[in-house]
């Protein structure tokens, strides 16, 4: 295989210097100042201009500066490629060390070859041995055409670190550009994807899609953010433009450990606590009426600052990070609003993935419930209800973090149990004075239990109505539960951001042990 010799000139120190400013700037001007217009002109920054906006001011530390391809075919030995289209390095944010890598649009479109993957895959390597957050701005075309299988082997290599990563460090994945093909794997191996506005990530693209098909379908249909939010729920988070997705990245790590082996930052809290008495009054007074629960969740957590992830996705359930007293916490809840609050397909997956990654970066588990059960149809169980269903279970029975659940309203049947119950595993389980903890509503339940006393009945209308009003009258309260420890207090709403403060407090050391094993196996 041809190489090509890297000279340099055999000047004076001074001349030598120079050669390293010159070398280094052109380096740094990517594809070019034309590419870096055009760039701009679709509303896109730069590699570096995003690295920029992301970390601290002063803290980047290029490492691969000068790295270059050894590709031949079709023209390549000659091809100067800066970078090699992929900016390395490590950088602070927030004080809190971080390694990262910038794909370069304006270099050959960001393709990944040989040594374009390996850059990356040694930032993850460093992100693993210092226990630092990883963070990959996407912006490619894919793989690079001319180096073949090469190109994939970088790629399997990237995908291989990922999963290396995985539960040892967070990883975030920005996509800014496009992510197509085997590139789009990566990010969808890491732990939340942000997104913006002007990117596309797909398999297969259009083109590819219309030719097996017959479908007519743009890119943005295929693989916009909205597409990939609210459709596929690959994506967590979405952003206007570059900008907005750097902002939500630092905004999101400020609520994570920098790894496995850290609880996440404490922020500066107000030491007392006082009832807040809007809490009284944040449901309904008629049972049946939807709200908002995320009305509930702001005022329980610091400063009304509550981090909803993944919002266009499943919107039944709610999940997300806050902090109660400077400590972050996971937050998941039903949302009455949508669907009832019931669980389906959808919402299974976006809960039990959400539970595991709080558990493997230590961060406790809220839990608010509101549930009806899980949602019927044969859409569902064709659609595996059970299995998904399942996975809830699983991941929250897993989860050795602090587990405090709170119920607020309806708790029927198999999703009472779904929801975090207390013999799935929570420490803490508190129900506020408007609870109905059962196994199905009152309607249903009456048509069961009192069906013969309803069959008997001369008026049964009005013996059904008796006999629906018994059973909410004896299960449409939180002290049954309680009387059977399954409920450790019935609290005033008013009362839960404090009791939530202390019981945090009181679990933060919990200590967990479990089988010796390799790894459960989760209903996939």
């Amino acid at each position: 295989m041809a190489t090509s010799v890297h000279k340099t000139s055999s000047g004076s120190p001074e001349e030598r210097l120079v050669e390293l400013h010159e070398k280094r700037e052109k380096i740094k001007q990517g594809g070019g100042i034309q590419r870096i217009e055009k760039q701009h002109a679709a509303g896109k920054l730069t590699a570096r201009e995003r690295i920029e906006r992301l970390v601290d001011r002063g803290s980047f530390q290029e490492i691969g500066l000068f790295a270059k391809h050894r590709a031949t075919y079709f023209g390549m030995a000659d091809k100067e490629l800066p970078a090699d289209g992929v900016i390395t390095g490590c950088a602070t944010i927030d004080g809190r060390l971080i390694h990262l890598a910038s794909q370069d649009f304006t270099v050959a479109g960001g393709a990944a070859g040989e040594v374009h993957c390996a850059k990356i895959t040694e930032m993850m390597k460093l992100s693993m041995k210092t226990g630092s957050p990883f963070i990959f701005i996407n912006d490619s075309g894919g793989a690079r055409v001319q180096e073949g299988i090469d190109s994939l082997a970088g790629y399997a290599s990237v995908f291989y670190n990922n999963v290396m990563l995985s539960g040892t460090v967070p990883q975030i994945s920005i996509i800014c550009g496009p992510c197509a093909g085997g590139a789009a794997y990566s990010p969808a191996l890491t732990d939340f994807i942000i997104q913006t506005r002007r990117a596309q990530m797909f398999i297969t693209g259009p083109q590819v899609i219309k030719q097996v098909t017959g479908e007519v379908v743009t890119a943005d249909q295929l693989g916009g953010p909205a597409a990939q939010m609210n459709r596929s729920g690959v994506v967590h988070l979405i952003a206007e433009d570059d900008n907005g997705a750097l902002a939500l990245a630092r905004r999101l790590l400020s609520f994570l450990p920098s790894n496995n082996m850290e609880d996440p930052p404490r922020l500066p809290f107000v030491a007392t606590l006082e009832s807040d008495p809007a809490l009284n009054a944040a449901l309904p007074t008629e049972v049946k009426m939807a709200y908002d629960v995320r009305g509930v969740l702001t005022l329980l957590v610091d400063d009304q600052d509550f981090f909803e992830i993944q919002p266009g996705f499943a919107p039944n359930v709610v999940i997300g990070f806050g902090r109660i007293q400077g400590r972050s916490v996971g937050i998941l809840a039903n949302q009455p609003c949508v669907l009832a609050g019931a669980l389906d397909i959808d919402a299974s997956d976006k809960m039990a993935r959400f539970i595991r990654f709080c558990n493997a970066f230590n961060i406790p588990l809220l839990t608010f419930v509101d549930v009806p059960g899980f949602l019927p149809g044969v859409e569902q169980e064709y659609g595996g209800i059970i299995r998904h269903g399942a996975k809830i279970l699983f991941a929250y029975s897993a989860a050795t973090v602090p587990k405090i659940t709170v119920v607020l309203r309806k708790a029927y049947g198999g999703a009472y149990i779904g929801m975090c119950c207390k013999d799935l595993g929570a420490d803490r389980v508190v129900a506020w004075p408007t609870a109905e903890i059962a196994v199905m509503g009152a309607e249903g339940a009456a048509e069961i239990v009192f069906r013969h006393d309803i069959d008997a009945a001369e008026d049964k209308v009005e013996r059904r109505d008796e006999l629906i009003e018994l059973y909410r009258s004896t299960f449409a309260n939180p002290y049954v539960a309680a009387g059977r420890r399954l409920v450790d207090d019935v609290i005033e709403p008013s009362e839960t951001r404090r009791y939530l403060a202390r019981a945090l407090e009181a679990l933060h050391t919990k200590r967990e042990l479990r089988p010796a094993k390799k790894h459960g196996l989760i209903p996939l």
